[in-house]
């Protein structure tokens, strides 16, 4: 079925055929053809933009148009005869698989869900104060269920995983308020994100979500996974994106409309 969604595109102009985003690809769906990188089919691209961190020269870009579906049994099929590893988690696009609602039995110990009390945060105005203002545990997107009680009327926090270690205001200014969630969206399963954040926000009534990321082109993609969690839980929500310098400054802040 063709439709309006996400799929990789590339600019042969500035293309140099060097071949990195091929095997950054997990669906094989990118080949280097008279060198130039191409896409193979349609239905191999997810469109979640995975490869766009591996191209040195930014050749590569999600855009919305029309195209097939994603067939996960088609790209199976297409990795099987090239000989490469089949992905753990390859899902059906168009169906809706919300995560466990509660960790599973034998887990980490770590992983148990707490309400936390925020170090001195009431009484350290500064955004640049030493001090934690994180209000809850776990914080990796990974190991937060659907239906973890902080998430309820939540002000949600998601955050590539380098923003913190660059910026020293993150506590003092984005995580006072929000629940924080965390993830890398270049080395995680991108479809288990997706899954993920359908169910936190199609369970919960979230009053805002802000989207934290670096400017490096591969962390771009966690605002992909979101718009495609917002889309498949049928949920309007307030957000706004922000981009991280590596240097640690707020290089962009922008509203997000997820159509």
């Amino acid at each position: 079925m063709i439709h309006q969604r996400k799929m990789i595109t590339i600019n042969e102009e500035l293309c140099n055929g060097c071949g990195q985003c091929v095997p950054a690809c997990a669906e094989g769906a990118l080949a280097i053809v008279d060198g130039k990188a191409k896409l193979v089919k349609e239905i191999y691209c997810d469109g979640l933009g995975a490869c766009l961190g591996d191209c040195p020269t930014g050749a590569l870009k999600v855009e919305v148009r029309e195209a097939a579906d994603f067939d996960p049994e088609a790209v199976a099929e297409h990795l099987r005869a090239q000989g490469r590893e089949i992905p753990d988690h390859m899902p059906d696009p168009m169906s809706l698989r919300l995560a466990s609602a509660a960790p599973k039995a034998g887990g980490c110990p770590g992983s148990a869900l707490q309400t936390l009390t925020p170090c001195g945060r009431a009484n350290v105005p500064s955004a640049q104060s030493a001090g934690s203002a994180l209000s809850h545990w776990p914080v990796q997107l990974r190991l937060v269920p659907p239906n973890a009680p902080f998430l309820k009327n939540a002000d949600l926090l998601l955050t590539a995983d380098c923003v913190p270690v660059a910026m020293p205001s993150y506590h003092g200014e984005f995580v006072p308020g929000r629940v924080v969630l965390m993830g890398c969206p270049k080395f995680d399963n991108q479809m288990e994100y997706v899954d993920k954040l359908t169910g936190i926000i199609a369970e919960n009534d979230l009053n805002s979500i802000t989207v934290m990321e670096m400017e490096v082109p591969c962390c771009s993609s966690m605002s992909a996974i979101l718009g495609e969690a917002v889309r498949r839980a049928g949920k309007s929500v307030p957000t706004r994106r922000v981009i991280v310098r590596r240097s640690g400054e707020v290089l962009e802040t922008v509203a997000l409309h997820f159509d």
